[in-house]
């Protein structure tokens, strides 16, 4: 098993910037790669961003690609969500999620991905 806790969610002035923190334990080796998605209200849950622990190629939603950042810390064990330039569309909970090694399936979709954290609540006033 892996668990995973999503820190730095809180509130933002819109043009702001914000760093969302993954942090996970447990069973890391077997983590092939983390993302973040985020559900806002009334709405489903998105893709966000996903990095390959490995080698640390990066996926992106089309719409965020240029304000989001994505890295990762693997002595860590931690996955980071930059986001820059933020609007009230941001506002949203932020999910971590992993996908251990060997997953098949869209980087795109959350089926595909095994373990989630809790969420954190970004919110962000104009």
């Amino acid at each position: 098993q892996v668990q995973l806790v999503e820190s730095g969610g809180g509130l933002a002035q819109a043009g702001g910037s914000l760093t969302l923190s993954c942090a996970a334990s447990g069973r890391t080796g077997s983590v092939g790669a983390m993302g973040w998605f985020r559900q806002a209200p009334g709405k489903d849950r998105e893709f966000v961003a996903v990095i390959t622990w490995r080698d640390g190629r990066t996926l992106y939603a089309y719409s965020l690609k240029g304000r989001f950042t994505i890295s990762r810390d693997n002595a860590k064990n931690t996955a980071d969500l930059r986001m820059n330039s933020m609007n009230p569309e941001d506002t949203a909970v932020y999910y971590c999620a992993a996908r251990q090694i060997g997953s098949v399936g869209s980087y795109y979709t959350a089926e595909t991905y095994n373990y989630w954290g809790q969420g954190t609540p970004v919110t962000v006033s104009s």
